[in-house]
């Protein structure tokens, strides 16, 4: 891994990119940053680093409209998501390099694909609340071995949620909460004493709420037809350079 000095320098412009696309969405950040990080660090210390980005920024941009929240579907998802990250948690701490890099690479693909094909897709019904265990349960697996649980619970809470209002103010306070519970088991399981992260963390965390100030402030600047377009480019980008990774790796 290179010091701490040569990864801020390398991590400071991929995190502004992806928490301005944060800014503008309020999600993706993670799954864009990650999977570029790990070119420099090691998965192990790129999630709990950037999950202290994701719940700070979450926390600021995210703050208003939480009056709109659903209630209903936040008390159905929490329970498996929180199994979710606790599994996901053990699995990060224990497994190689090889296979996880394999599964980010396909998983960030799957989404940038699924993106491809949503704005031909027709208004789908709502589904059963018994859905939120499966959907919470793998986001939560997702969100503490890579980082990118958002993908999941969006597309559960959008099949629940047709108000945009209430959709974006329900997932800011999943990702929050997602984020809280994950900083708290990672340094359960003494992710955060692993050297340098702390400091890493304090040196990056001004560009990740730089980047998310500056997306704020383009939202209502860049098309949503030319916001999609960049993402789904950012995605398959970072997916790509996730699995050759995988595949490179030894272990």
């Amino acid at each position: 891994m290179l010091s701490p000095p040569e990864i801020i320098a390398f991590s400071a412009p991929v995190l502004l990119i992806a928490y301005s696309v944060f800014g503008m969405t309020g999600f993706g950040a993670t799954i864009i940053a990650v999977p570029i990080l790990i070119h420099v660090m090691p998965l192990q210390f790129a999630v709990p680093l950037s999950v202290l980005f994701d719940m700070t920024c979450t926390a600021v941009v995210g703050g208003s409209n939480r009056r709109l929240v659903s209630l209903p579907e936040l008390k159905r998802l929490f329970p498996w998501m929180l199994i979710g990250i606790a599994v996901g948690t053990i699995l990060l701490d224990k497994l190689g390099t090889r296979w996880p890099l394999i599964a980010l690479g396909v998983f960030v693909l799957a989404v940038c694909a699924r993106g491809l094909l949503a704005a031909q897709a027709v208004p789908k019904p709502s589904i059963h609340p018994f859905w939120a265990l499966p959907f919470g349960l793998v986001g939560g697996v997702f969100s503490a071995l890579f980082g990118t649980g958002g993908p999941i619970y969006t597309i559960y809470l959008a099949r629940q949620l047709t108000d945009v209002d209430k959709f974006r103010a329900t997932i800011a306070v999943v990702v929050l909460i997602s984020g809280i519970t994950r900083v708290v088991t990672f340094g359960s399981a003494g992710l955060y004493s692993q050297s340098s992260i702390l400091v890493v963390a304090a040196a990056l965390l001004p560009i990740a709420l730089l980047g998310a100030f500056v997306g704020s402030k383009l939202r209502t600047r860049v098309s949503q037809a030319l916001l999609k377009k960049l993402i789904l480019v950012l995605l398959a980008a970072a997916g790509a350079s996730a699995l050759y990774r995988g595949l490179m790796s030894d272990a």
